[in-house]
């Protein structure tokens, strides 16, 4: 037995890449699943090839922008498993472009989605862990927090606020909730096509196409904060590949 089996595990960003990866790496070590994006034709794919596979899993439209959408999910928990043990905030925006371009509507996409999304998650699940005593929450930063590199000043400037806000989250969680940000380099998925700058779009393409790791890389680092003790607390993750400076 795993220290993941039984467990119920909500998902933003659930319908591709490292949420659809870590939806389905869970599910075979025997996780419960709540599943949520803002494509709902992607999830009830999810739900039903799990299913298939013998695990369980539910779906509800989820845009983390969106208060009550946070709670939905976090309440269906509840509703069909009795209890939330992870909230794993995963869903994210990277519609990277230099600062000149003033694409001011995307920063604000950003910085709604990327900071705002897991403050709306903390404020659906905190009070759930609180009166459970026991739960755990992962956050999907990025590498970009570390390094901040031409074209991604405000993406980097949201994923540092991720970091910021989830360690103080870690300091005020006391000893029976655990608090992980894991935080990916460059994977295979598909974040470059968010640019709408098409010479960014064009070079964030070719160094994924060249070094990417796959999603299932951090779905193995979140699996493995998971499974951890109740008194282990992995707090901070960085999964690159070994290509990446």
């Amino acid at each position: 037995m795993s220290g993941i089996d039984g467990k119920v595990v909500a998902i933003t960003g659930a319908g591709s890449g490292i949420g659809e990866a870590t939806a389905l790496l869970l599910a075979e070590r025997g996780a419960r699943l709540v599943l949520g994006a803002r494509r709902s034709e992607r999830l009830a794919e999810l739900v039903a090839r799990i299913e298939k596979a013998g695990g369980a899993a539910v779906q509800t439209r989820t845009d983390v922008t969106r208060r009550d959408d946070l709670h939905t999910l976090v309440a269906l928990a509840g509703e069909r498993f009795g209890r939330l043990d992870v909230l794993v905030s995963n869903a994210g925006a990277g519609t990277i472009s230099p600062l000149d371009d003033l694409r001011v509507d995307e920063w604000d996409q950003m910085v709604d989605i990327n900071i705002k999304g897991v403050l709306h998650g903390i404020g659906a699940a905190l009070p759930v862990f609180r009166a459970q005593g026991t739960g755990q929450f992962i956050t999907i930063a990025s590498t970009a927090a570390f390094r901040i590199v031409p074209a991604m000043a405000v993406y980097a400037g949201t994923k540092s606020a991720v970091r910021a806000i989830c360690e103080g989250l870690r300091q005020e969680a006391g000893d029976s909730l655990r608090v992980t940000t894991v935080s990916p380099g460059v994977i295979g998925t598909d974040f470059a096509e968010a640019s709408t700058n098409p010479q960014v779009r064009a070079e964030i393409t070719e160094m994924r196409d060249r070094i990417a790791i796959p999603p299932q890389a951090i779905a193995q680092a979140i699996a493995f904060a998971i499974e951890q003790p109740a008194t282990v607390d992995v707090n901070e993750i960085v999964v690159r590949p070994t290509a990446q400076n």
